[in-house]
């Protein structure tokens, strides 16, 4: 596990500085922002349409074979990237090619690495291992963004292609080295018992991607997930976009001000990762608690007067959001049957992909009408609305009254009803 995590830092990391030297590159080659976002929106366009079948084939194939060979490719692209860089060969649409490849293989390579670094672990350690890969994620994301201006301004942007690639490179040899418990074997061998899936479900080959479909969309506390996660996305959470306008418009910072606010919320995701791995058995209670937690806590910072009340806000915000997610992953990762984990994953993938195509425009509509200010405490008080709503629906349908009637008298020469019957 610890090889692992040293593996997916250097991968977080050769990432990050990929896509922060991705959107200077198409800066270079179009000069246009409306360009940048296209290239993003091409790399997660294949999350939208195939992660479902992404996850199916994670189920199907060997997790360490997977996951080796998908880090392969994303570095072959890597490279490739870099000599045309070199070579003065890169054009915008070789470019737009490239970023749906790397986001079609990240379809397999996503569940595959997710899942495999909870093979390393017991059962009841999984918790702990996904906090220990949202704090690696954090970490290598800050290490990322940090390393791709140093390498661009000292190397030259083909460097840090390059240094991706061998980032990727570095994880695929690791992976062979690795040695899952033996829970995990007989983990991925089980079958879940018939109250575990529903009767449609169960067939003798149950790995198809139907079939992940029908398990997530008929497992409620999945749906009451992504419904969490969905609404805490569309109007929480692009802090990028809010807080850099709040900063530099209503109270008058500089990009230094917003870098403030931004190392703030990554030490505080740091945080939230750490106490988050010490989750044992988080519930969607508890995801849905934390996230409206958080919510609130977004709409008192669009209220902040200055830039030092939004910094003591940012911290506990962070923390408590990254603590929902750690709680949310954990409960999408150990929930379904081991041979159904892919395909969730991969379900989840394109609801998510959805939210991240969604969210910012829908956010800057809401910006445009409400202004940062307004965006941030109405989303908040959504998003904490949605969520209390959803819990007092959710408490009156269990706790419906049965009323026996016990008055009419018992007719001879019959038994009256006990309670078991």
């Amino acid at each position: 596990m610890r090889w692992w995590s040293v593996a997916n830092f250097v991968s977080n990391a050769g990432t990050w500085m990929q896509l922060t030297v991705q959107n200077l590159l198409v800066l270079q080659i179009t000069g246009s922002a409306a360009a940048t976002g296209l290239s993003l929106s091409v790399q997660a366009a294949p999350g939208l349409l195939m992660g479902v079948v992404g996850g199916a084939v994670v189920d199907r194939w060997p997790r360490k074979l997977t996951a080796a060979v998908s880090q392969a490719l994303l570095g072959a692209v890597a490279f490739v990237t870099a000599v045309l860089v070199v070579t003065d060969q890169l054009n915008l649409a070789v470019l737009m090619a490239l970023a749906a490849i790397t986001g079609l293989i990240a379809t397999v390579d996503g569940p595959a690495c997710a899942l495999l670094g909870n093979d390393l672990v017991r059962t009841e350690d999984v918790p702990s291992a996904i906090g220990v890969g949202s704090l690696v994620h954090n970490a290598g994301r800050l290490a990322g963004a940090a390393m791709a201006g140093i390498t661009v301004g000292f190397l030259g942007t083909a460097a840090a292609y390059a240094a991706n690639g061998l980032s990727f490179l570095f994880v695929a040899l690791v992976i062979p080295f690795l040695r899952p418990v033996p829970q995990a074997a007989r983990r991925a061998e089980a079958r879940p018992e018939a109250a575990d899936v529903p009767a449609t479900a169960r067939s003798e080959d149950d790995r198809t991607v139907r079939q992940g479909l029908m398990f997530f969309f008929r497992r409620p506390r999945l749906v009451a997930l992504a419904g969490i996660t969905g609404i805490s996305a569309v109007f929480g959470r692009n802090y990028g976009l809010t807080l850099a306008v709040l900063v530099t418009g209503p109270l008058a910072g500089g990009a230094g001000a917003f870098g403030t606010v931004s190392t703030v919320l990554a030490v505080g995701g740091i945080l939230g990762a750490v106490l988050g791995a010490r989750l044992r058995k988080p519930s969607v209670r508890l995801v849905g608690t934390l996230a409206a937690a958080g919510a609130l806590l977004q709409a008192v910072a669009g209220l902040s007067p200055s830039l030092a009340v939004l910094l003591v806000l940012v911290l506990p915000m962070a923390v408590v959001e990254s603590v929902s997610d750690t709680a949310g992953t954990t409960v999408l990762q150990t929930d379904p049957p081991a041979h159904m984990r892919g395909r969730v994953l991969g379900v989840w993938n394109t609801i998510k992909t959805s939210w991240g195509l969604a969210g910012p425009p829908l956010l800057g509509l809401l910006m445009e009408l409400a202004g940062a200010r307004g965006a941030l405490v109405t989303g908040g008080l959504l998003i904490a609305g949605a969520i209390g709503a959803g819990y007092v629906l959710r408490t009156r349908r269990g706790t419906t009254t049965v009323v026996l009637r016990t008055d009419e008298p018992v007719a001879v020469g019959k038994p009256a009803l006990t309670t078991a019957a």
